[in-house]
Order: C-alpha cells, then structure tokens, then sequence
C-alpha cells in the first residue's frame, strides 16, 4: 500500500511528491503517516511509513535522508553514499537514478528542485534560520557542480505554515530587515509588537533573486489544515508531547 501526496505540475516529468499525514500506520497525535526519525514514534512503523512514501513515488528506490540542523549546507549524494548514514545538512543533490531525496517538515519549507535537460536534481528543508542562511542558494550552486543550469532548474515548494497562522515578534522582523530591507514586504501587520511571516514567498523571492525563473508555491497551511499535515507549532500550542513530520520526495528515474 502507498501513501497519496501531492504533485506540483512544474515538475511534472520526475517522480516526487509532497505527503501529508494521511495513508500511514502510526496513530494518536502522530497519525498516521509520520516519517520522522526523530518524533519518539514506533521505529517499525516509521520505517514503514517511509516505505510506502518511497514506494508511491518511486518503486524499488533508495531513500537518502539528513539529521536536519536547520543550516545551509547541501550534501551530493551518488552511488557511493552511505544512504543510512544522515549526515548533518538541509539539503541534498544527485544525478543519480534510483535514488530518493528525502526532507522531512512540520512547518517549514520543503523545496524540490529539477533541471530535467541535465538530469540533475535537489531537496531542501528551509526553516527561517535556513532561509536567512542561503540553503536555496547552497541547494543551486550544488547542482550546478553536477551539470544543471539555473536557467533550467524548475523549483515547487511544498506544503509549510502560511502566514496567517505564522506569528512572529519584532525581534525576528528586525533581523530578515537587517539581512534586506526589502524583506519588509514579506510581513503582514500583527497584534501590537508581532506581525505575519510568509516564508514560501520569501524562500521564492530568494530563488528568483538566485535566477530561478520557474517556481511555484502550493499554498497548503501546514498549521491551518491540521487533518491533511504535521506542524510543530500546532502541536506546541496544544502541549503535545511530541508532533509528527511529513516527508517529501524526489527522484530520477
């Protein structure tokens, strides 16, 4: 049995998709498709979980995954990698068929990235820290090492917390300002000292700044559509022990 997702259209020549929380075997606040490693879940019925995301995506692939830090750096991964190994990163990079790259969320951004013409493909995970950072830029420039051009690169980006439900203080606000004053345009007023982050269109603009001309955002609230994804902030605010985390994929036939 495999786990639906959700495809983006801009990538519609290789196999990858965005999955939520439904078609998996885990339950409680972790229900049903919890593909994280690091949630407290039931280690067989992770395993599991990634199982069938990997098998609705691409059959009979490896899956290459990270022990996500929230950083910048992209790891190349080929033939000789150690899949089991999750180095510490936020993205990954390959032109290898057969293998899967894998990025877990519960809020932040996952972003798929394809140049078919060159067969080149990426995967990044983009918290704010990661965002700010340059993780997009550093998932490029990776790919570029391999052959793609950015011309050709196509970018999705999957399923994350929308800014109505993405509060945030002054003190956040401030700091995307120092990066660049232009990232005011991102912020939406909020209650008295706080205001509304929308961070896929800041992780877009950030794209499009590094000359990715083909990107397209989702729109799916992580937050908001609690039946449908995982989120960290939802499960925080409930006082849940532990929250669940949705994976996405990509892969070259």
């Amino acid at each position: 049995m495999s786990a639906p997702f959700v495809a983006a259209p801009m990538l519609a020549n290789v196999p990858h998709g965005f999955f939520g929380r439904r078609g998996g075997v885990s339950s409680g606040d972790l229900a049903s498709l919890n593909c994280g490693l690091g949630s407290g879940d039931d280690p067989a019925l992770i395993a599991e979980n990634r199982h069938r995301a990997a098998e609705a995506v691409l059959p009979g692939a490896a899956l290459a995954g990270l022990y996500q830090v929230h950083g910048n750096r992209c790891v190349i991964v080929d033939d000789s990698t150690d899949l089991a190994a999750r180095p510490e990163a936020d993205a990954l990079a390959t032109r290898t068929p057969g293998i899967l790259l894998g990025i877990l969320t519960a809020d932040c951004v996952p972003v798929l990235f394809a140049d078919t013409e060159a067969g080149v493909i990426g995967a990044a995970h983009a918290g704010w820290k990661g965002a700010i950072a340059g993780v997009s830029d550093a998932t490029l420039a990776a790919m570029e090492g391999l052959g793609a051009s950015r011309a050709n690169i196509a970018v999705a980006i999957g399923p994350c917390i929308g800014r109505a439900s993405y509060e945030v203080d002054e003190g956040f606000v401030q700091r995307f300002l120092a990066d660049d004053p232009a990232n005011e345009r991102f912020f939406a007023a909020g209650k008295p000292g706080h205001a509304m982050f929308d961070i896929a269109a800041y992780v877009a603009a950030r794209l499009a700044a590094a000359g990715v001309s083909r990107i397209a955002i989702g729109g799916q609230d992580t937050y908001a559509e609690e039946a449908d994804y995982f989120s960290y902030r939802r499960a925080c605010h409930r006082g849940e022990n532990s929250y669940g985390r949705q994976i996405s994929l990509i892969g070259l036939r």
